[in-house]
Protein backbone atom coordinates (compact mmCIF):
# COMPACT_ATOMS: atom_id res chain seq x y z
CA UNK A 1 0.00 0.00 0.00
CA UNK A 2 1.32 3.71 -0.72
CA UNK A 3 0.11 6.93 1.17
CA UNK A 4 1.77 10.59 0.15
CA UNK A 5 3.33 11.84 2.65
CA UNK A 6 6.69 14.12 2.89
CA UNK A 7 9.37 12.70 5.46
CA UNK A 8 12.72 14.02 5.60
CA UNK A 9 15.48 12.45 7.75
CA UNK A 10 17.25 14.28 10.76
CA UNK A 11 21.10 14.31 11.08
CA UNK A 12 23.73 15.78 13.57
CA UNK A 13 27.42 16.75 12.31
CA UNK A 14 29.41 15.51 16.26
CA UNK A 15 27.13 12.97 17.61
CA UNK A 16 24.25 11.10 15.59
CA UNK A 17 21.49 9.61 17.08
CA UNK A 18 20.40 5.89 16.10
CA UNK A 19 17.12 7.07 14.54
CA UNK A 20 15.82 9.77 12.60
CA UNK A 21 13.11 12.37 13.22
CA UNK A 22 10.72 11.80 10.12
CA UNK A 23 8.36 14.61 9.04
CA UNK A 24 4.95 13.62 7.89
CA UNK A 25 2.59 15.21 6.76
CA UNK A 26 -0.55 12.73 6.19
CA UNK A 27 -3.98 13.86 4.61
CA UNK A 28 -7.01 12.03 6.58
CA UNK A 29 -9.96 13.55 4.66
CA UNK A 30 -10.72 10.90 2.44
CA UNK A 31 -10.08 8.28 5.28
CA UNK A 32 -13.93 6.25 5.51
CA UNK A 33 -15.09 6.44 8.79
CA UNK A 34 -14.58 2.73 8.99
CA UNK A 35 -11.48 2.09 7.94
CA UNK A 36 -10.51 -0.95 9.83
CA UNK A 37 -12.22 -3.96 8.19
CA UNK A 38 -15.35 -2.04 7.44
CA UNK A 39 -16.29 -2.32 11.47
CA UNK A 40 -17.25 0.19 14.04
CA UNK A 41 -15.62 -1.67 16.51
CA UNK A 42 -12.37 -2.88 14.93
CA UNK A 43 -12.22 1.11 13.93
CA UNK A 44 -13.07 2.31 17.34
CA UNK A 45 -10.13 0.58 19.10
CA UNK A 46 -7.48 1.86 17.09
CA UNK A 47 -9.42 5.54 17.29
CA UNK A 48 -9.58 5.11 21.33
CA UNK A 49 -5.70 3.97 21.27
CA UNK A 50 -5.68 7.53 19.09
CA UNK A 51 -7.37 9.64 21.78
CA UNK A 52 -4.38 8.54 24.29
CA UNK A 53 -1.75 9.16 22.20
CA UNK A 54 -1.19 13.25 21.82
CA UNK A 55 -1.52 14.19 25.76
CA UNK A 56 0.57 10.33 26.34
CA UNK A 57 3.76 11.27 23.71
CA UNK A 58 3.41 14.85 25.20
CA UNK A 59 3.43 13.35 28.99
CA UNK A 60 6.74 10.63 27.88
CA UNK A 61 8.05 14.41 26.71
CA UNK A 62 8.05 16.11 29.69
CA UNK A 63 8.98 13.28 31.68
CA UNK A 64 12.09 12.74 29.81
CA UNK A 65 12.68 16.30 29.43
CA UNK A 66 12.64 17.75 33.22
CA UNK A 67 15.66 15.00 33.66
CA UNK A 68 17.85 15.21 30.90
CA UNK A 69 20.34 17.40 32.36
CA UNK A 70 20.27 15.75 35.59
CA UNK A 71 23.59 13.59 36.83
CA UNK A 72 25.17 11.34 34.15
CA UNK A 73 23.36 12.78 31.26
CA UNK A 74 24.39 16.00 31.49
CA UNK A 75 27.76 15.47 30.22
CA UNK A 76 26.39 12.04 27.94
CA UNK A 77 26.67 13.69 24.31
CA UNK A 78 25.45 10.17 22.63
CA UNK A 79 22.55 10.22 24.89
CA UNK A 80 21.52 13.59 24.50
CA UNK A 81 21.44 13.43 20.63
CA UNK A 82 19.23 9.86 21.74
CA UNK A 83 17.06 12.13 23.77
CA UNK A 84 16.88 14.68 21.51
CA UNK A 85 15.77 11.97 18.47
CA UNK A 86 13.28 10.40 20.79
CA UNK A 87 11.24 14.00 21.81
CA UNK A 88 10.94 14.96 17.58
CA UNK A 89 9.67 11.73 17.02
CA UNK A 90 7.16 12.00 19.55
CA UNK A 91 6.37 15.70 19.12
CA UNK A 92 5.41 14.25 15.21
CA UNK A 93 3.53 11.35 16.72
CA UNK A 94 1.08 13.70 19.01
CA UNK A 95 0.75 16.12 15.71
CA UNK A 96 -0.57 13.28 13.32
CA UNK A 97 -2.38 11.86 16.10
CA UNK A 98 -4.15 14.53 16.60
CA UNK A 99 -4.91 15.67 13.18
CA UNK A 100 -6.34 12.07 12.85
CA UNK A 101 -8.38 12.68 15.56
CA UNK A 102 -9.62 16.10 14.60
CA UNK A 103 -10.59 14.54 10.80
CA UNK A 104 -13.63 12.15 12.72
CA UNK A 105 -15.14 15.27 13.66
CA UNK A 106 -16.50 14.40 10.06
CA UNK A 107 -18.42 11.63 11.19
CA UNK A 108 -19.49 12.89 14.47
CA UNK A 109 -16.37 11.68 16.53
CA UNK A 110 -16.34 13.40 19.32
CA UNK A 111 -12.38 12.33 19.82
CA UNK A 112 -11.03 16.18 21.88
CA UNK A 113 -13.47 15.21 24.81
CA UNK A 114 -11.23 12.01 24.49
CA UNK A 115 -8.40 13.93 24.37
CA UNK A 116 -9.10 16.32 27.47
CA UNK A 117 -9.70 13.00 29.36
CA UNK A 118 -6.49 11.60 28.69
CA UNK A 119 -4.71 15.24 29.56
CA UNK A 120 -6.56 15.25 32.58
CA UNK A 121 -5.81 11.80 33.82
CA UNK A 122 -2.14 12.37 33.07
CA UNK A 123 -2.02 15.84 34.89
CA UNK A 124 -3.02 14.23 38.07
CA UNK A 125 0.71 13.03 38.02
CA UNK A 126 1.93 16.99 38.38
CA UNK A 127 -1.30 17.66 40.64
CA UNK A 128 -0.19 15.28 42.84
CA UNK A 129 3.34 16.19 42.57
CA UNK A 130 4.61 12.98 41.23
CA UNK A 131 8.49 12.84 41.34
CA UNK A 132 10.48 12.93 38.33
CA UNK A 133 11.99 9.23 39.15
CA UNK A 134 7.78 8.29 39.35
CA UNK A 135 7.13 10.18 36.36
CA UNK A 136 10.13 8.46 33.95
CA UNK A 137 9.39 5.50 35.57
CA UNK A 138 5.55 5.69 34.19
CA UNK A 139 7.13 6.49 30.72
CA UNK A 140 9.13 3.41 30.86
CA UNK A 141 6.09 1.38 31.70
CA UNK A 142 4.53 2.93 28.56
CA UNK A 143 7.12 3.08 26.21
CA UNK A 144 7.24 -0.70 26.82
CA UNK A 145 3.42 -0.93 26.01
CA UNK A 146 2.97 1.24 22.84
CA UNK A 147 7.05 -0.87 21.53
CA UNK A 148 5.49 -4.19 22.10
CA UNK A 149 1.85 -3.70 20.48
CA UNK A 150 3.95 -1.55 17.70
CA UNK A 151 6.44 -5.01 17.07
CA UNK A 152 3.07 -6.95 17.19
CA UNK A 153 1.33 -4.94 14.50
CA UNK A 154 4.51 -5.14 12.14
CA UNK A 155 4.68 -9.14 12.49
CA UNK A 156 0.35 -9.29 12.15
CA UNK A 157 0.35 -9.17 7.97
CA UNK A 158 -3.37 -9.79 8.67
CA UNK A 159 -3.83 -7.38 10.88
CA UNK A 160 -2.31 -4.88 8.21
CA UNK A 161 -5.48 -6.16 5.82
CA UNK A 162 -7.87 -5.10 7.92
CA UNK A 163 -6.51 -1.51 6.81
CA UNK A 164 -8.64 -0.55 4.43
CA UNK A 165 -7.51 3.31 4.17
CA UNK A 166 -3.81 3.38 2.87
CA UNK A 167 -3.30 6.35 5.14
CA UNK A 168 -4.15 4.78 8.07
CA UNK A 169 -2.16 2.05 6.57
CA UNK A 170 1.02 3.41 6.20
CA UNK A 171 0.64 6.07 9.82
CA UNK A 172 0.06 3.01 12.00
CA UNK A 173 3.18 1.37 10.75
CA UNK A 174 5.17 4.24 10.74
CA UNK A 175 4.25 5.08 14.00
CA UNK A 176 4.67 0.87 14.93
CA UNK A 177 8.51 1.70 13.61
CA UNK A 178 9.43 5.01 15.56
CA UNK A 179 8.11 3.41 18.51
CA UNK A 180 10.15 0.44 17.72
CA UNK A 181 13.41 2.43 17.00
CA UNK A 182 13.40 4.67 20.43
CA UNK A 183 12.00 1.94 22.66
CA UNK A 184 14.93 2.00 24.84
CA UNK A 185 15.54 5.72 25.05
CA UNK A 186 13.56 6.12 28.53
CA UNK A 187 14.77 3.16 29.89
CA UNK A 188 18.18 3.57 29.68
CA UNK A 189 17.58 7.36 30.72
CA UNK A 190 16.00 5.59 34.26
CA UNK A 191 18.24 3.26 34.51
CA UNK A 192 21.58 5.89 33.81
CA UNK A 193 20.01 8.02 36.62
CA UNK A 194 18.39 5.30 39.09
CA UNK A 195 20.42 2.15 38.64
CA UNK A 196 19.30 -1.33 38.51
CA UNK A 197 18.94 -1.49 42.42
CA UNK A 198 16.01 -2.83 44.56
CA UNK A 199 14.64 0.47 44.79
CA UNK A 200 14.97 1.50 41.23
CA UNK A 201 13.49 -2.29 40.39
CA UNK A 202 10.69 -1.22 42.81
CA UNK A 203 9.48 1.87 40.80
CA UNK A 204 9.63 0.82 37.44
CA UNK A 205 8.15 -2.47 38.41
CA UNK A 206 4.88 -1.35 40.65
CA UNK A 207 4.36 1.67 38.25
CA UNK A 208 3.92 -0.79 35.09
CA UNK A 209 1.06 -2.59 37.21
CA UNK A 210 -0.62 0.80 37.29
CA UNK A 211 -0.07 1.76 33.95
CA UNK A 212 -1.31 -1.65 32.59
CA UNK A 213 -4.85 -1.28 34.96
CA UNK A 214 -5.28 2.48 34.09
CA UNK A 215 -4.67 1.99 30.56
CA UNK A 216 -7.09 -1.34 30.43
CA UNK A 217 -9.72 1.16 32.01
CA UNK A 218 -9.43 4.09 30.47
CA UNK A 219 -8.87 2.72 26.56
CA UNK A 220 -11.91 0.85 27.17
CA UNK A 221 -14.08 3.57 28.42
CA UNK A 222 -13.03 5.94 25.39
CA UNK A 223 -13.80 2.84 23.07
CA UNK A 224 -17.35 2.06 24.66
CA UNK A 225 -18.12 6.28 24.50
CA UNK A 226 -17.12 5.98 20.69
CA UNK A 227 -19.31 3.30 20.34
CA UNK A 228 -22.20 4.42 22.19
CA UNK A 229 -21.86 7.76 20.33
CA UNK A 230 -22.80 5.66 16.82
CA UNK A 231 -25.11 3.30 18.47
CA UNK A 232 -22.97 0.23 18.08
CA UNK A 233 -23.54 -1.17 21.49
CA UNK A 234 -25.48 -4.39 20.63
CA UNK A 235 -23.14 -7.62 21.77
CA UNK A 236 -22.53 -8.15 17.65
CA UNK A 237 -21.44 -4.98 17.39
CA UNK A 238 -18.42 -5.68 19.83
CA UNK A 239 -17.67 -9.51 18.36
CA UNK A 240 -15.14 -8.38 15.85
CA UNK A 241 -13.04 -5.96 17.94
CA UNK A 242 -13.00 -8.42 20.71
CA UNK A 243 -12.01 -11.28 18.54
CA UNK A 244 -9.20 -9.02 16.57
CA UNK A 245 -8.03 -8.06 20.63
CA UNK A 246 -8.43 -10.96 22.77
CA UNK A 247 -9.03 -14.37 19.91
CA UNK A 248 -6.78 -16.75 21.76
CA UNK A 249 -3.85 -17.20 19.69
CA UNK A 250 -4.68 -14.82 17.46
CA UNK A 251 -6.03 -11.92 19.57
CA UNK A 252 -3.79 -8.63 19.49
CA UNK A 253 -3.83 -8.37 23.04
CA UNK A 254 -3.38 -11.69 23.99
CA UNK A 255 -0.80 -12.48 22.16
CA UNK A 256 1.75 -9.75 23.77
CA UNK A 257 1.04 -10.12 27.41
CA UNK A 258 4.01 -12.48 27.78
CA UNK A 259 6.19 -9.74 26.10
CA UNK A 260 4.25 -7.10 28.41
CA UNK A 261 4.58 -9.24 31.69
CA UNK A 262 8.11 -9.85 30.66
CA UNK A 263 8.54 -5.88 31.98
CA UNK A 264 8.83 -7.16 35.50
CA UNK A 265 12.20 -9.38 35.10
CA UNK A 266 14.36 -7.66 37.21
CA UNK A 267 17.34 -8.30 34.86
CA UNK A 268 14.76 -6.68 31.81
CA UNK A 269 15.99 -4.71 29.32
CA UNK A 270 13.96 -3.27 25.97
CA UNK A 271 16.28 -4.68 23.41
CA UNK A 272 16.04 -8.24 24.85
CA UNK A 273 13.59 -8.28 22.75
CA UNK A 274 15.37 -8.32 19.07
CA UNK A 275 12.93 -6.72 16.65
CA UNK A 276 16.14 -5.98 14.09
CA UNK A 277 15.02 -7.62 11.38
CA UNK A 278 10.96 -6.00 11.72
CA UNK A 279 12.55 -2.97 11.43
CA UNK A 280 14.75 -3.39 8.29
CA UNK A 281 11.51 -4.87 6.65
CA UNK A 282 8.94 -1.58 7.52
CA UNK A 283 11.85 0.55 6.88
CA UNK A 284 12.49 -0.76 3.44
CA UNK A 285 8.84 -1.46 2.90
CA UNK A 286 7.78 2.39 3.73
CA UNK A 287 11.01 3.85 1.82
CA UNK A 288 12.50 5.15 4.75
CA UNK A 289 15.96 6.44 4.28
CA UNK A 290 18.84 4.55 5.40
CA UNK A 291 19.94 6.23 8.79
Amino acid sequence: MNAQVKTSGHSSSAYKASFPVRRMDFEFTDVPEFWAADDAGVTFFLTAMSALFPAGEQFFVDAVRSVRYEGVLKDDLAMQKEISAFIGQEAMHSKEHHQFNAAGKAYGHDVDTLERWTDSVLGLADRFHLSNKLQLGITCALEHFTATIASELMRREDLHELMHSPVMYKMWLWHAVEETEHKSVAYNVYEKLYGKGVRAYATRASTMALAMVLLFLVHTTFMARLMAQRGKMRPSDWVPAMKMMYGGRKGLMSRIVPDLFDYFRPNFHPEQHDTTALLAKYKKLLNFEVH
